[in-house]
């Protein structure tokens, strides 16, 4: 797709070297490899180094510049990591022995790697649970000091030649926050249109989406979303924002027109922020596997540095993807 050719492509051209915790899973290297074919990297491979390098090696990549491969159990960088993870988590009565075995796992290895400065950012979650990889992100990476929170999103690339014209939206937050407060809701929706001013160079238009527009219902839910938006004003006054919006009216120009006359936003959104993962979750899937459209995430933001999780069923194509999404997410150089 045209959306996916031009992401890999911006992400080329600010290489930047990522980890993937799951070396050892063959759609892993296999999307690894792809990356570095599309100009991406540097990229390292953590894992148990026999079976990693035999997953290399059927590739015809065991030369490959700019592939690099880390186990736990061997590497050099494990006793530094592990007085690292001591350092994080003696808080909480963590044992020196307790850090050497954590700093082995590879979610937790490939975490510190991008915390102690040996990588840009890191990818997992082809076998690990979200959970787990949200968890070694958060504990060993930790929140921005800037950030209100950590949320998720969804870059969602519409199939080619969409009805709507559109390419690629943004949906927040369909993976983290469970039930966000009206000051969380705004901050995911103003980190969302960040997100997507940097994935994909669109200048953001976020709709606060509601089952009621512009007080057609009345319910505490929607106040919630309302109460959002005024927070958002407040805080983001430069940014396009409006809502409480149904979906049809935040993405179909006419109904937009219909039912939010006025709006800059009805109708043109292209950062649409859920009121709670309820409705996220379930409307990314139904873009999905309805739609067509192709869900890469979830992706987080509000980290100090990069880090992203991949569906236990996602495809190559799908570690390339968020690859390139990570590579876009870190600091130019």
């Amino acid at each position: 797709m045209t959306v996916l050719r031009d992401l890999q492509s911006r992400a080329a051209a600010r290489p930047a070297h990522i980890v993937l915790s799951e070396g050892h899973d063959p759609r892993v290297v296999a999307g690894a490899i792809a990356a570095l074919d599309a100009g991406m990297g540097p990229v390292t491979l953590v894992g148990p180094q026999a079976a990693v390098s035999a997953l290399v090696a059927e590739h015809g990549a065991a030369d490959r510049e700019n592939l690099f491969i880390e186990d736990p159990e061997t590497s050099p960088r494990t006793e530094v990591y592990a007085a690292l993870y001591l350092e994080l988590r003696k808080h909480k009565g963590v044992s020196e022995e307790a850090a050497a075995q954590q700093a082995r796992e590879p979610l937790i290895f490939s975490a510190l790697m991008v915390r102690n400065g040996d990588a840009d950012g890191t990818v997992g979650g082809a076998v690990a649970t979200t959970s787990d990889t949200v968890r070694a992100a958060l504990t060993m990476i930790g929140k921005s000091k800037d950030a209100a929170l950590v949320s998720s999103f969804f870059l969602m690339v519409l199939p080619e030649n969409h009805p709507s014209g559109r390419g690629a939206m943004v949906f927040g937050d369909c993976g983290l926050v469970i039930d966000p407060d009206a000051a969380e809701l705004a901050a995911i929706a103003a980190q969302s249109a960040s997100s997507c001013e940097q994935l994909l160079g669109d200048a953001p238009k976020v709709a606060l989406l509601s089952f009621s527009t512009k007080g057609s219902a009345r319910h505490d839910r929607v106040t919630k979303v309302t109460d959002a938006l005024e927070i958002l004003r407040d805080t983001h006054p430069e940014l396009p924002s409006d809502g409480e919006l149904q979906f049809d009216a935040a993405f179909v120009p006419e109904v937009g027109a219909s039912k939010a006359p006025g709006s800059d936003v009805a109708g043109h959104a292209n950062v649409l922020i859920f009121p709670n993962l309820d409705a996220g979750n379930i409307g990314y899937k139904i873009a999905q596997r309805i739609g067509g459209c192709d869900a890469i995430g979830p992706v987080l933001q509000g980290l100090s540095r990069p880090a992203n999780d991949l569906s236990r069923g996602c495809t190559a194509q799908d570690v390339t993807n968020m690859i390139a999404v990570t590579t876009l997410q870190t600091a130019p150089s």
